[in-house]
């Protein structure tokens, strides 16, 4: 699985407004609902169901990167939004650093072995330092999508 399978190509932003962590899953929501990929009558349905994983645990996995995600049942296939916070946003990361680099992952309720890979994909890409420090510096959508196709080779 690469992370080009899953990532909606509409739902990215280098932009992110947002300064606050329900606000970056608010607008991150908004892009995959911008892309029509998520209903709009699902918004708050959507929204309180990652709020809700949030609260088991924070998904900001350290340098300057979060993950939220979370099984909904109005979804027909495996999905996800990226969001760049050049200024960063307090995600209560495992290593207290605000986060720039951010994947919403939404998935059908029956899929959790597609669930898990994608996680593990998008936790692998992230590693390597030198990707996510292009991926923060990205002027645009077509240079992020540039880089992911790169590092989805790369790693195979």
């Amino acid at each position: 699985m690469r992370l080009g399978d899953f990532l909606c190509k509409k739902a990215i932003s280098v932009d992110l407004k947002a300064s606050t962590k329900k606000d970056v899953v608010r607008e991150m929501i908004d892009l995959l609902i911008d892309s029509n990929v998520v209903d709009k009558k699902n918004r708050a349905k959507v929204f309180d169901i990652i709020m809700a994983r949030e609260e088991l645990g924070s998904t900001a996995i350290g340098q300057g990167v979060a993950i939220p995600h979370a099984k909904f049942d109005g979804m027909e296939k495996l999905t996800a939004s990226l969001g760049i916070s050049k200024n960063g946003v307090n995600f209560d990361s495992l290593d207290g650093e605000p986060a720039h680099i951010f994947f919403l992952l939404i998935a059908p309720i029956d899929s959790a072995g597609p669930h898990l890979k994608a996680l593990a994909r998008i936790s692998r890409l992230l590693k390597d330092k030198f990707f996510r420090d292009n991926l923060k510096s990205a002027e645009n959508v077509k240079a992020v999508l540039k880089l992911i196709a790169l590092e989805d080779e790369r790693i195979g």
